[in-house]
């Protein structure tokens, strides 16, 4: 070791010693006890494996928090003990420099730098600060005080919690570059004045109860919720539009609104009714994923009673569709996306495979057959011939720009977003693959996107086209094209009337009441 790093690790134990000196003096109190309890708890992150269960049960910002400190915990749990605590080992504490009664016991036997105990702390705490700072407030003095801990009972010097709590900070923070912090739970869009349906009145909805959760049925909560509300269930025989129009024509009463109970496929297909007979759309989230509810900004059943009752709205673009093959030609509405490539194939088997092993066993494990048996794509988009492995339209630009689409920040921009990844460059996969772990793919060669108010695709055969999750079938020929704006009823959260209502949507009062 140089002199110059002698002299400085000689000057960190200096300052370790003199830490602890000060906390030996300190008087026996009730706290040793609180303490030395508080730091067993937080053995491998089980405190904060139960903040994160506690955050994920109330939708949108809270579970998103509790989402990333999880991961955060697992990236600085890894750097610090199978990294740095293997590369720079160093002892524990002397058990003479505290009383008997304050130390912890039995004396970890790992390394004592950095502290990992530190590090968990400062990663979920920062990490869930990211999604919700007032949620991160709440649970910053039970982080601090689990720092504290170690040094308190004996289990590290002042300089392990130092680095450990700068390297969980660290690694949360670095979540950023690949999982982009959301700093609003809705997506901007124009004001609109839309009717105004108390208890529901004017509304006709549509109600899927195979979507989403198999054993819940929402229909009697929204009966419930809106109890003027005409509902009408899905036919697993039947098209979702055709039931609609058939409601439509007969109804006796006239119709003001649409709403629709579901997922994106069945929010895409009344969207589409709604669309030719130019009426506002309430959309109740009660699927798996409910992309376009959560850009949207709507998270639950009670947002579209209050939305609806005082006719709060807003502007929402929506896209469409043409397509055909040697035989046919059809349209699809568009509410998130469409893809074509290794996408539809995905799309594929996990309906396939999802009875037998259930929707998220479904899902990864049609994402690594895909990724293996994918095929490129011969391609024609706008005239430009490309050979690519997918190719994916947004309805709406997403972000982040140059990396992988995770949300919307505005809904009537007028624009599609379109993306693509190269086949005709070697190795293109594994470049893609590892620009998008660097998370340097929108620098890659191997990465196109751009923004347009319309696009032409032609393909030299008919190939899967998959649009807002669902396989809607084959095509040769493409256009894809804005297909008008819908007024979507979205409760307005600068309206006094909400503003003592818990707004779990809402990043800056998640899971607290507002002011």
């Amino acid at each position: 070791m140089s002199s110059w790093a002698r002299r400085h690790v000689d000057r960190v134990g200096k300052f370790d010693r003199a830490i602890t000196r000060k906390v030996a003096r300190l008087p026996a109190t009730p706290v040793d006890r609180g303490l030395l309890r508080l730091t067993s708890s937080a053995d491998h992150s089980a405190l904060w494996m139960v903040c994160a269960a506690t955050l994920a049960t109330r939708k949108g910002t809270p579970r998103r928090a509790a989402l990333r400190g999880v991961i955060s915990i697992a990236g600085a749990s890894f750097t610090v003990n199978a990294v740095l605590k293997t590369l720079l080992a160093r002892r524990r504490p002397a058990t003479d420099l505290l009383p008997a009664y304050r130390r912890l016991i039995p004396v970890p036997r790992s390394s004592s730098f950095p502290s990992g105990h530190s590090a968990a702390a400062a990663a979920f705490v920062t990490a869930v600060g990211l999604e919700s700072p007032r949620a991160a407030m709440a649970l910053a003095p039970v982080a601090a005080a689990v720092v504290y801990s170690r040094v308190h009972t004996g289990a590290h010097w002042g300089s392990d919690v130092l680095v450990g709590s700068a390297v969980g900070c660290g690694v949360a923070l670095a979540t950023r570059r690949w999982w982009p912090v959301r700093e609003s739970d809705e997506a901007r869009a124009t004001l609109r004045e839309a009717p105004m349906l108390p208890d529901g009145k004017g509304l006709l909805l549509l109600v899927n109860p195979a979507s989403g959760d198999s054993n819940y049925d929402p229909a009697d909560d929204i009966a419930e919720a809106l109890p003027a509300a005409t509902l009408l269930r899905t036919d697993p025989d039947r098209d979702a539009a055709d039931l609609l129009e058939e409601a439509l024509a007969a109804s006796t009463e006239p119709v003001q609104a649409l709403g629709v109970a579901g997922g994106d496929g069945t929010v895409a297909a009344v969207a589409a009714v709604a669309v030719r007979h130019g009426l506002p759309l309430a959309v109740v989230p009660t699927g798996t994923l409910n992309h376009f509810a959560r850009d949207l900004g709507v998270y639950d059943l009670q947002e579209v009673v209050d939305a609806t009752a005082v006719g709060e709205a807003v502007s929402v673009d929506i896209a469409r569709v043409d397509y055909s093959d040697e035989n046919d030609g059809r349209t699809r509405h568009l509410i998130n996306t469409a893809s074509l490539g290794a996408y539809p194939d995905l799309v594929r088997r996990r309906e396939r495979w999802q009875r037998r092993w259930g929707k998220w066993p479904a899902f990864v494990a049609a994402v690594v057959a895909t990724v293996a048996q994918a095929k490129p794509l011969e391609i024609d988009l706008d005239g430009d011939r490309r050979l690519v492995w997918f190719v994916f339209v947004g309805n709406g630009p997403y972000h982040p720009r140059g990396a992988v689409p995770a949300f919307r920040d505005i809904l009537d921009s007028g624009q599609l977003d379109v993306r693509w990844l190269r086949a005709d460059l070697p190795w293109s996969r594994t470049r893609a693959a590892l620009a998008l772990l660097a998370s340097t793919i929108g620098r890659s060669k191997v990465y196109g996107e751009r923004l347009t108010p319309g696009l032409v695709v032609r393909l030299p055969r008919a190939e899967p086209l998959a649009t807002d999750g669902e396989v809607a079938g084959a095509a040769d020929s493409l256009r894809f094209s804005m297909a008008g704006r819908l007024t979507v009823y979205r409760r307005d959260e600068s309206n006094p009337l909400w503003a003592n209502r818990f707004r779990p949507h809402n990043r800056r009062g998640a899971w607290f009441p507002s002011a």
